[in-house]
């Protein structure tokens, strides 16, 4: 017995140390979480363009060649020099010697987008092959091709030309819960400007004046284009009616089919080689992983830089929807090639410079001022399970957008307490962890103080024996 109360003494002050340790850590980062500058709800993590940190930003685009998050889920640092390599090293990060920098991939790409426009090519720059690659679709003509592959060998060995079977195309045109004029597309994210509330969309879905309904007869009036751009972007803004604007408990959540739903909390620019996903209307949710950032793209219907290079697939219909990962908005569907069975390349306009541009924020959230967005990368993670409290509006259709009309869809209970307690919300649970902690350790201290009685009575009983 005297054994079993020293172990459950020894237990129970282990477990009440460990429970402050933890609840100030989680008091700490919800602190600094509540402190960090405002912006256009970007989540609070390290700049997305540079994983491994500032070293990325102290050694220059002389130095380095770009960031990725490695297969173990460590930072990966391009760097042109062993000095540099050390410095990635003591940052905490993993080096990896290239012979271009960064300066030089980007001069590259500005060759390519100063040669006279080819529509059915992109390129992007891989970080973790330190190249610029050149993809050109089936469209592309023998003598359009060889004048490529003769710009690429005049620009270095580092450009490298890859054929595509498929074509590069907006994805427009299939079951999708936007219809508008001859356009079919999927909402991106309910954002606002503080005073309406907008949907987040593809700029390609249609120009400023396209009217928007929810089903295929356009008898559901959904609101209609109040600003975008397309191309040289490739996104918009579907102001809502005043009858079709959501409920706000549901304005933060994108389907993602099954009935079921994804909150989104931030936005954020991604990382190289962290993995994301995308729902749309025509193939629900799914997944794969960022290969390349500022991807430029020759549509047919003209040209649209900056874009999110991903391995996850699409189709027609899926334009629009929303990317996204551990509940952070990242994009919006723009285009690409293939399809869900065979695979392909998708690319997505980042929702930070879109909102940034268009003055607005993710509904919830403060609004951005027009001009450049700073992202913040979210990690790499499961989309999340269903929202608490209802059915995401659209789900079961496989609907991937913010809920665009209709239906209601609450958060947990859990939430509503945080939400209710304003700036205590955030430190609330570690404020809790560190609360039941100190009864823990009061009562840790009351075993030993019971057990030293208990032992003194026995001694005191034996000196009269």
């Amino acid at each position: 017995m005297r054994h079993a109360r020293r172990n459950l003494q020894r237990i129970a002050r282990l477990a009440a140390v460990g429970g402050l340790v933890c609840g100030s850590l989680m008091v700490s980062d919800a602190m600094a979480g509540e402190n960090r500058a405002p912006g256009t709800g970007t989540a609070p993590a390290a700049p997305a363009a540079a994983p491994g940190g500032g070293v990325v930003e102290r050694l220059g685009t002389s130095r380095t060649a770009g960031s990725w998050i490695g297969d173990d889920g460590r930072p990966v640092v391009a760097v042109t020099d062993q000095g540099a390599a050390a410095e990635v090293r003591r940052a905490g990060a993993n080096p990896k010697v290239v012979s271009h920098s960064a300066d030089e991939l980007r001069s590259a790409t500005e060759t390519l987008r100063g040669a006279p426009r080819v529509p059915g090519t992109a390129w992007a720059v891989n970080y973790r092959t330190n190249e610029v690659v050149v993809r050109a679709d089936r469209t592309v003509s023998a003598s359009d091709w060889s004048r490529l592959t003769e710009l690429a060998e005049d620009i270095g060995g580092f450009v490298r030309m890859e054929r595509s079977q498929g074509t590069f195309t907006t994805r427009l045109n299939g079951a999708a819960p936007m219809f508008g004029g001859a356009s079919r597309c999927s909402a991106g994210f309910n954002v606002t400007d503080g005073q309406q509330s907008f949907v987040l969309t593809a700029g390609h879905c249609g120009p400023v004046g396209t009217t928007w309904f929810g089903d295929r007869g356009r008898n559901d009036r959904v609101g209609s284009t109040v600003a975008g751009s397309f191309p040289g972007g490739d996104y918009s803004l579907v102001r809502y009616d005043e009858g079709a604007v959501p409920d706000p408990a549901a304005a933060g959540i994108v389907a993602i089919g099954e009935d079921r739903g994804v909150r989104i909390v931030g936005a954020a620019d991604p990382a190289v080689g962290q993995e994301v996903f995308r729902s749309g209307s025509t193939t629900g949710l799914r997944s794969g992983r960022v290969t390349a950032l500022n991807a430029t793209v020759n549509y047919p219907e003209g040209t649209v830089g900056g874009l999110i290079e991903t391995t996850v697939c699409a189709e027609a219909g899926d334009s629009g929807g929303p990317l996204f990962a551990q509940g952070i908005a990242l994009g919006v569907t723009s285009g690409g090639t293939g399809d869900c069975d065979s695979g392909g390349t998708t690319y997505f306009q980042p929702v930070t410079s879109a909102m940034a541009s268009l003055g607005v924020a993710l509904s919830g959230q403060p609004p951005a001022p027009p001009g450049g967005a700073d992202g913040q990368p979210a990690a790499p993670a499961d989309p999340s399970a269903p929202a608490a409290g209802g059915t995401a509006p659209g789900a079961g259709t496989g609907g991937g957008a913010a809920p665009p009309w209709g239906g209601t869809s609450g958060p947990g209970i859990v939430t509503d307490i945080a939400a209710g307690l304003g700036p205590l919300g955030a430190v609330a649970p570690g404020v809790g962890v560190i609360g039941a902690s100190l009864v823990l350790l009061v009562v840790s201290r009351w075993i030993q103080t019971a057990q030293g009685r208990r032992n003194y009575r026995e001694y005191y009983s034996q000196t009269w024996a």
